[in-house]
């Protein structure tokens, strides 16, 4: 039985977006999910073998990047690497609950995940004048606390909110009408999914600590038409401050020859390149790159003798 890691407990958005994954593409075998306390557990147990795949969060449209997810995505000495293979970007809005109707001048705590609260800073500062936040595990997590007693309210989703028998008190809360939230598949390394035409190629690059070097990697994919949809630093964590490395997305799939030309120049000039997969995208239509194929064809006839 497949084993399906994600960030949980049950009824996070995360599990939300495995469903919809797995809805899209059912096995016929029944698999096995598994809720783990971080997208850093998530990873490690794809990585140790323990879970098949993974799902875990990595952008919001109102936060950006998940910092936990794009830091474990960074495989460690002796680590190998982890490949995502498929992606769902869902609509979020959260459930404010209760373990009982209480009125809104009279929630004095409401306990939510930092990513969730940020969303929602406004919208239950002008409900919720009284009350103040206070730090959840998870979106599960705080309606977890609550059921506990530990806060009054909970932002949170409502399948976990039904999960441990609490009251919604407030519904369809965000701070934007439009807040999106991406979510990834991720399992061992292995052949990416076929090219679909609308897909997304992304890796992590280590750069030489040299002037221009981040341009000089952004440059192989403009001069070959390559659009790039996301580019994030991180720290590499090395205990020396200035010390960075950069998560790329582009359009195309590695097996467009203008993406695979651009990857190869890209292992010329980095300490190193981490290929987080080729994948078809779930919203938008990205650019397409340029085809290259005549001109390989071309070349591939000069070495030939044929032209």
């Amino acid at each position: 039985m497949p084993v399906f890691a994600y960030f949980g407990p049950a009824g996070t958005f995360t599990e939300m977006a495995l469903d919809e994954i797995l809805a899209r593409a059912p096995h016929e075998e029944t698999v096995e999910k598994s809720p783990l306390a971080s997208p850093l557990a998530v990873i490690a147990a794809v990585r140790s073998g323990a879970a098949d795949f993974g799902c875990v969060p990595i952008e919001s449209s109102l936060e950006g990047a998940v910092p936990a997810t794009m830091d474990a995505l960074v495989p460690r000495d002796g680590q190998r690497r982890v490949q995502a293979y498929a992606e769902v970007s869902l609509d979020i809005a959260f459930t404010i609950a209760a373990r009982e109707s209480i009125d809104d001048d009279a929630v004095r705590t409401i306990a939510a995940y930092p990513v969730a609260s940020a969303q929602v800073r406004r919208s239950v500062g002008e409900r919720f004048d009284n009350a103040e936040f206070v730090i959840a595990t998870s979106n599960a997590g705080a309606a977890a606390d609550v059921a506990a007693g530990r806060a009054d309210a909970a932002v949170t989703t409502a399948a976990a909110a039904r999960l441990h028998g609490l009251t919604p008190i407030a519904e369809h809360m965000a701070d934007s009408d439009d807040a999106v939230t991406r979510f990834l598949l991720i399992g061992p390394p292995g052949r990416p999914t076929p090219a679909t035409g609308t897909d997304r190629t992304s890796v992590i690059l280590d750069l030489p600590n040299v002037p221009g070097s981040l341009v000089t990697a952004m440059n192989e994919f403009a001069t070959r038409g390559i659009d790039l949809t996301r580019i994030e630093s991180r720290p590499r964590g090395t205990g020396t401050p200035g010390q960075y490395r950069f998560y790329l997305d582009a359009c195309g799939h590695i097996d467009d020859a203008a993406v695979g030309e651009a990857l190869r120049a890209l292992h010329r000039g980095s300490e190193r390149v981490i290929y987080l997969g080729s994948w078809p995208i779930d919203r938008g239509i990205p650019d397409v790159p340029p085809d290259h194929s005549e001109s390989h064809d071309w070349f591939a006839r000069l070495l030939e003798g044929t032209d």
